[in-house]
């Protein structure tokens, strides 16, 4: 596995993210290493809430919502997936697989870092990973949040949306990264963010993880990764411990995936799900403060 690194000169001065760097070292499967960034921010001894980010952003789509958990006493530590942000990249699309992520996630946050205790907030691909975890280690976790996300098992209906990102992530010349973000948002970022987004990426080379990832969504009932969704779906209908929904309300991609957990996880029974109005795909970017408030809020009272 040819592995690659984003110098460090690509994160200088961005804006709105002061964040000192933490890594862990992590196999990568082949006899090889990883390294894996997170950031780790607030109280050592604060309630521990879990950051996950989708596709193609990266721990910087958070920096509007740390501050707010932190002034709530809340210790926040937001790791880059392999493949994108700070963590590093394996060159070939075929070095990713969704079982991959999962594992690397895992030995990561469990094996290295030994979180325990979590709250999870999770959204896009954060949640695809970050419940396959919940799943896997429902232990460690004492609440869940998911945002603009799913679990999907190969039989749902794939939206016209996500079939057209899946064709363009696929076939698109090039991937402009910071762009694309600013197409999932309500408002338009500037120059500095989408910047800020395509700093991991020097290169076309440095993108093999952002180009493989939408194939990997489990769209048909014959998709390698489809069993293990649906045992993940088994252990989440058992999963009573407190789960909340805070989807946005202009998100094509993911409206409505919200009713399959609200109906189906016995945590989220009773709950105060929110609409985070305002905001698109990317709701930590267009709501950040606000969605920080909902988690806030419900560590509080559950």
């Amino acid at each position: 596995m040819n592995v690659l690194r984003t110098p460090d000169d690509r994160f200088a001065d961005l804006p709105d993210y002061p964040f000192e760097p933490h890594y862990v070292e992590i196999g990568d499967g082949n006899g090889g290493g990883l390294r894996v960034h997170y950031l780790d921010e607030g109280p050592a001894d604060g309630d521990i809430v879990l950051l996950l980010h989708g596709e193609p952003s990266w721990s910087f789509l958070y920096r509007h919502m740390i501050p707010e958990l932190v002034a709530a006493g809340h210790r926040c530590i937001a790791p880059d997936l392999i493949g994108f942000g700070r963590s590093d990249k394996p060159s070939e699309p075929d070095d990713y697989s969704y079982a991959g992520h999962v594992q690397w996630m895992c030995d990561a946050l469990f094996e290295e870092l030994n979180l325990t205790a979590i709250t999870l907030f999770a959204q896009d691909w954060g949640g695809l990973v970050g419940l396959r975890l919940v799943a896997e280690h429902p232990d460690r976790f004492v609440r869940v949040v998911i945002g603009n996300s799913g679990l999907p098992t190969g039989d749902q209906k794939v939206s016209g949306a996500l079939a057209a990102w899946q064709e363009y992530a696929a076939t698109a010349p090039t991937l402009d990264i910071g762009q694309i973000v600013n197409m999932g948002c309500a408002s338009d970022l500037s120059a500095e963010v989408m910047a800020a987004y395509d700093a991991p990426f020097p290169d076309d080379t440095f993108k093999a993880g952002a180009r493989i990832f939408p194939s990997l969504i489990p769209t048909s009932p014959d998709n390698v990764a489809a069993p293990a969704q649906k045992a993940a779906w088994d252990v989440l209908r058992t999963f009573d411990r407190p789960f909340l929904c805070t989807f946005s309300d202009s998100d094509p991609l993911t409206k409505g995936a919200d009713r399959a957990f609200c109906e189906e996880v016995p945590g989220a029974e009773g709950q105060p799900h929110t609409t985070i109005e305002g905001a698109a795909h990317f709701l930590q970017e267009d709501q950040g403060p606000a969605l920080a408030q909902v988690i806030n809020h419900f560590i509080a009272t559950t």
